[in-house]
């Protein structure tokens, strides 16, 4: 009898156990408030969010169909007070997506978010607040809500009250540290910058003055050394004339102001057409050139000599090469500094240095400049060739206003097939078949520009399967998603596989989902068909904003062994738990496990993972046999597809096996105890 109780006891322990170390509620971002008075009716609400390594939380401005944004709801804010402007937000990293295909913005180890108010009401104490947000690392998202009491009604102007409900330790070391991402963008734009000013080297305004300065610095110093000082000083100068360029883009726009338009209609509209005026000039319509007289007065300067004449000389270069430097750029200032921060200044610090190099070298290596080639023709075919690439660069600045209005004028294929005659006309005038006016007549084509052309032409024929549904990889990012397209399965509108997607005959309650699984939305009507079907439920929790759950889908789900299994071994029932629509008034509830306030369908789903599964993040993946017992051990995010496969045969196997009535899963033997 005593060995008996002993053994039970132990089994218990054991399943506690269990529990505790398998329990994965994580809570990735603590928060802290705290009230700023401005004056006796205004006050700011600061909210800070204290973020974990590995972790990153979205922010308040994102564009549709991409991650959830993070979003501060306040309470009677029409009876007792009113907001002042918009919630404010810290410096943000913005990155581009590749499952959602556009950029996104979020914070790393620390955000800050503020909003004034007015106060109407004079007795009012208390301000009630709540934040939404996700919360995501490489394997995981969380969708979270936070409820905040904010007391306005202690001390005195410019004193900081407000509580800290979240419990956290304001000496704890958490610093606002987005270094590594900012290093990371920063770097991008040098290297982008860079090469941009190697392509604008290979001008005909400026490469032919690569020569002619070297031999002016050369000859009119008296010695060699100073010949080489002066043309570093040259370099150096060119470098200061364009890093101030983009130091005066910074300060005129702010640091951030422009990445706030990124995603402004009329900014990208304007852009489109400015990018169209650069592309003809490039290809040879008209020249963009500043007025003559600033190069005239710029000359008179130079002639006299010493250190300010050669900086007045690398000013009149910047001047005279306007015409084939400035939509460069033009393009890279715009693109630098919708990142915000100092990114034009590093964009501009990048193309300068490759313009500058060059002159330092030459300088002091002379005999270097027999090794260049001789200018002729092939500059202005550089040229042209840059012309186009704008040309294709506008149209995604075109379709970005198109995607914010969601007019569906230039879905999917409609870019895909300008992006075809783009790129197919470059592949013919780099073949020689196409002439523009500034383009000299040749007999032959040289081999670079052969070998440059069946590059282009390649890419062109890589674009064509793009109508018919074909991912692209390569140029993820730049047309519309697939989904914003006339036929989202292609030209044709086959499905996977080529099965149509039809929904006709789908079961009550369900719909087609990714790959054309049959997925239930909801999980008592997908529990009750995987019953009457005898198969096993597969409950997916998922989320419309969240990247893992997107990458399993395209990725892991369609592996064919476990498209099999998903479409014709399992009922899958995929519970989002960021959808915001409002569970009816019968249906709202407080939650027994976490105290919150159950309002919304994804706020449902999320206390039914937690208080079931004691997990709160996504994706994550149950199997359960009728009896809603566990068939396996749950799943979360898993991108290897032979893995993922294997622990849904497991599942299935387990459920099939005439002992499946058992369960050997050790949490659900907890559960027979329990009961």
């Amino acid at each position: 009898m005593k060995d008996n109780l002993l053994k039970k006891g132990l089994l218990l322990f054991a399943i506690l156990t269990g529990f505790l170390t398998q329990a994965q509620i994580h809570d990735p971002v603590q928060w802290d408030t705290k009230v700023n008075k401005i004056s006796d009716n205004e006050f700011e609400l600061v909210f800070n969010a204290f973020i974990e390594e590995n972790w990153h939380l979205y922010s308040q401005n994102l564009p549709e169909g991409g991650a959830l944004p993070t979003v501060f709801i306040f309470e009677n804010k029409s009876e007792k007070y009113e907001l002042i402007g918009e919630t404010g937000e810290s410096e943000s990293v913005t990155e581009y997506d590749q499952v959602f295909e556009m950029d996104l913005s979020y914070f790393a180890y620390q955000a800050t978010f503020t909003q004034k108010i007015k106060v109407l009401d004079s007795t009012l104490n208390t301000i009630k607040a709540k934040v939404e947000y996700q919360v995501c690392d490489d394997k995981a998202c969380i969708f979270e809500t936070e409820n905040f009491d904010l007391v306005i009604r202690e001390g005195a102007a410019g004193e900081e009250m407000g509580a800290n409900p979240a419990g956290v330790d304001e000496e704890k070391n958490v610093k606002i540290d987005t270094d590594k991402e900012d290093k990371r963008s920063f770097l991008g734009i040098f290297i982008v910058a860079f090469l941009s000013g190697f392509a604008a080297l290979l001008t005909p305004c400026v490469f032919p003055m690569i020569p002619m300065t070297v031999s002016f610095f050369t000859k009119q110093s008296k010695s060699r050394a100073a010949g080489i000082r002066n043309a570093i000083f040259y370099g150096i100068s060119i470098i200061v004339i364009y890093v101030l360029l983009g130091s005066l883009v910074t300060l005129i726009f702010g640091a951030d102001s422009l990445n706030a338009l990124s995603t402004n209609v009329w900014f990208n509209l304007a852009f489109f057409i400015l990018l169209i005026v650069f592309a003809t000039s490039f290809m040879g319509a008209f020249e963009i050139v500043l007025p003559s007289s600033w190069g005239t007065a710029i000359d008179s300067k130079a002639d006299k000599g010493g250190l300010i004449g050669i900086f007045f000389m690398a000013l009149a270069l910047a001047i005279v090469s306007f015409s084939c430097t400035g939509p460069i750029v033009g393009t890279l200032l715009v693109e630098a500094a919708s990142k915000g921060g100092i990114a034009p200044i590093i964009g501009m610090l990048g193309f300068s240095l490759a313009i500058a190099l060059p002159f330092g070298l030459f300088a002091a290596f002379p005999g270097w400049l027999n090794t260049l080639p001789r200018s002729g023709g092939w500059l202005n075919s550089v040229k042209v060739t840059l012309g186009f690439l704008e040309l294709a660069l506008a149209f995604k600045f075109l379709s970005n206003a198109d995607l914010v209005l969601q007019l569906h004028i230039l879905e999917r294929e409609i870019f895909l097939a300008i992006w075809i005659a783009i790129f197919g006309l470059l592949a013919f005038y780099l073949f020689g078949k196409i002439r523009l006016p500034h383009d000299s007549k040749e007999d032959h084509i040289s081999v670079g520009r052969l070998l440059t052309g069946l590059v282009v032409l390649s890419f062109t024929v890589y674009l064509i399967p793009g109508l018919w549904g074909a991912p692209l990889k390569i140029i993820s990012g730049f047309p519309p998603p697939l989904q914003y397209s006339e036929s989202p399965y292609g030209v044709g509108g086959s499905g996977v596989n080529g099965i149509s997607s039809k929904s006709n005959g789908l079961p009550e309650g369900a719909k087609l989902g990714p790959h054309d699984i049959v997925s239930f939305m909801d999980y008592e009507k997908g529990l009750a068909y995987a019953k009457q079907k005898d198969l096993p439920l597969l409950i997916d929790f998922t989320g419309h904003a969240c990247v893992n759950c997107r990458k399993m889908e395209e990725r892991v789900w369609s592996d064919p062994q476990v498209l099999d299994l998903l479409k014709n071994k399992v009922v899958l029932v995929s519970l989002y738990v960021d959808d915001q629509r409002e569970l009816a008034e019968s249906e709202k509830y407080v939650s027994e496990v976490t105290g919150k306030e159950i309002e919304t369908i994804g706020n449902k789903w999320s206390d039914f993972q937690i208080s079931k599964y004691q997990a709160n993040a996504q994706p994550y993946y149950v199997m359960l046999n009728g009896k809603e017992e566990m068939l396996t051990k749950p799943e979360s995010y898993e991108p290897d597809a032979e893995v993922f496969y294997s622990w849904l045969k497991k599942g299935v196997e387990n459920y099939t096996d005439k002992g499946n009535e058992k369960t050997e899963f050790l949490g659900e033997t907890s559960k027979s105890i329990f009961q």
